[in-house]
């Protein structure tokens, strides 16, 4: 572990190979599958139609396989969370013998204490907690997601990953989700908020990053200290 944390900090991040963003929707590694191929014939004279090309008046948006879409990620949240809570308890609980068949002097004697009062026991308890939560988001991006499945009902499943190293810190953008084929718009672009199941992460990796996360020494103890 400290090799491969002193290897990253020599040479920084390093961008991974292009591939198949498929396994972004939690399936296994494979190869995306393309749409069937089709033939296409020189055009004829005096003609702009060739045979085997999409004709001129069919949607031209993003419905097959292997086809990319544009996802506009606009996120604007904000969370107010505040509760309170208190609690307090107390008990009380004696015990002794009044009567035992006329020895209970005999027995308050050998114990030496008064044999009405042998047992006591008193508990107290007291619990107060509070919590807040104040948090704001907001996200604004852009990017191209390539339709990786078509559902029995027609839902596509599309998934995209987008890599960006500035100075040896490396930003990575991920999205999948699944899409209905008429939410997307004329210009070949959906909203996050029309993607069920969507998984959208924005987060990065690299020097700066390292800095700010405390060593894995702190993060082994948090995880193990039971306080």
């Amino acid at each position: 572990m400290a090799y491969n944390a002193a290897r990253h900090a020599m040479s920084g991040p390093q961008l991974t190979p292009v591939g198949t963003p498929a396994p972004l929707t939690g399936g296994a590694q494979q190869t995306m599958p393309q749409p069937e191929p089709v033939s296409y014939e020189a055009a004829r004279p005096n003609s702009l139609w060739r045979s085997g090309s999409r004709s001129f008046f069919n949607d031209q948006r993003a419905s097959r396989i292997g086809d990319i879409i544009t996802v506009n990620i606009e996120i604007d949240d904000r969370a107010e969370l505040s509760n309170s809570s208190n609690r307090s308890r107390e008990s009380s609980t004696s015990a002794g013998l009044t009567n035992f068949f006329g020895l209970e002097d005999t027995i308050g004697d050998i114990l030496g204490t008064d044999p009405t009062t042998l047992v006591g026991a008193d508990a107290e308890s007291q619990h107060s907690g509070t919590g807040a939560i104040n948090r704001e988001e907001k996200i604004e991006l852009t990017i191209a997601a390539v339709i990786v499945d078509r559902l029995p009902n027609g839902n596509l499943v599309l998934a995209g990953r987008q890599e960006v190293r500035i100075n040896g810190e490396l930003r990575e953008l991920t999205v999948s989700g699944i899409i209905r084929p008429e939410d997307v718009t004329a210009s070949n672009t959906i909203s996050q908020t029309q993607i069920a199941e969507a998984r959208i992460s924005y987060g990065g990796r690299g020097q700066l990053s390292a800095i700010q996360r405390p060593n894995w020494g702190q993060r082994t103890a948090d995880a193990i200290t039971p306080w």
